[in-house]
């Protein structure tokens, strides 16, 4: 369920399928870099103002599916305009700071970013840029990113499925939401 918080700020209602606290997986895979599954939790908040705040963490998996270590954190801000051109900030755990420029795709919740400068500390790895899809999908928050290097042509890299984290907050403003006039078998709901 979408919900449209009554105090977003009116330009941010086209991304609000991004609020919230998501979870999953996925598959890390690039030259140079150990190929892994890894898990992810991601955060789309707003206060307000005309952005939302993002975090995203992840970490290695093994085989079993239990956190190994730290993979990526990144935090950064999204914007976006009246003709749906989607604005990212992110700084990256490892020294890469990037603006990303992109679109949301017209009747549907999908977003193709691409960056436009990228900043690196003399400590960060090789990294010249790249492109990102985001799009909701049954329900899910699905991605894939694609990264470069010098030494590497433009490919994919990451990419993961992500469910919606409910709290019991949600769940108990959901149940007083209810209409008050729900069948007691709960059958006749669905007829």
């Amino acid at each position: 369920m979408i919900e449209i918080p009554s105090d977003l700020h009116k330009n941010l209602v086209p991304l609000v399928f991004l609020l919230g606290n998501w979870a999953g997986a996925g598959v890390h895979d690039f030259p140079g870099a150990e190929k892994c599954n890894f898990g992810q939790e991601v955060t789309f908040t707003h206060d307000g103002r005309d952005f939302l705040e993002y975090h995203s963490y992840s970490w290695v998996l093994d085989e079993d599916g239990n956190k190994v270590r730290p993979l990526e954190s990144e935090h950064g801000f999204w914007r976006i305009d009246d003709e749906r051109r989607v604005e990212v900030t992110m700084t990256r755990d490892d020294g890469v700071v990037e603006i990303w420029y992109g679109v949301l795709a017209d009747k549907k919740p999908q977003i193709d970013l691409a960056t436009d400068a990228v900043a690196r500390t003399a400590g960060s790895p090789p990294y010249s840029g790249g492109k990102r899809l985001y799009g909701y999908v049954k329900s899910d928050l699905m991605w894939v990113g694609e990264k470069q290097t010098p030494d590497v042509a433009l490919r994919p890299y990451m990419s993961a499925q992500l469910k919606k984290v409910v709290s019991p907050e949600d769940v108990e403003r959901w149940a007083k939401a209810l209409p008050g006039d729900l069948p007691d078998d709960g059958i006749a709901f669905f007829k």
